[in-house]
């Protein structure tokens, strides 16, 4: 595992396009993916392929001067690697960057069941409660739930 490089940009819309066209994840242009790369934890194959992804964008610190907290979005395992853990490791490592982080809670969005992150200490919670310019992006009919955890 390791951070994402701008130069990675047209792998990762590679590895989301299945999930996009699902309905699963937003279609993001690869100039996005690029100018963002620093948000996200990418699994390297021994071949240089891409076969995993998560982004972790952090919201500055709450309007009372508390610790911020952090978005996870865009999160994808190639099909041929689904099952295998490698979700739950990418989910792992990005829970620990974000402590380091100092975050006080993270948040996400799914449209699937989201078993992942719930046995991963996330609950569903009210969109009220995640960063306010995070939750104006989220389009509602998509139908997506919003999930949280205290960290």
């Amino acid at each position: 595992m390791r951070q994402a490089r701008p130069e990675d940009a047209a792998a990762l819309v590679a590895l989301s396009e299945p999930f996009v066209r699902s309905g699963a994840l937003r279609e993001r242009p690869s100039h996005v993916y690029a100018a963002r790369a620093a948000d996200f934890l990418v699994a390297e194959e021994p071949d240089g392929a891409l076969s995993g992804c998560l982004a972790l964008r952090v919201d500055s610190e709450a309007d009372d001067g508390t610790t911020g907290a952090g978005v996870f979005y865009n999160f994808c395992v190639a099909r041929q690697r689904q099952g295998s853990g490698l979700g739950a490791r990418l989910l792992g490592t990005a829970l620990a960057r974000a402590r380091a982080q100092s975050l006080g809670a993270l948040f996400t969005a799914t449209t699937g069941s989201g078993r992942l992150f719930l046995r991963h200490g996330f609950a569903p919670v009210l969109p009220g409660l995640a960063p306010r310019a995070w939750v104006c992006t989220l389009d509602p009919r998509r139908g997506a739930r919003v999930l949280a955890r205290a960290l």
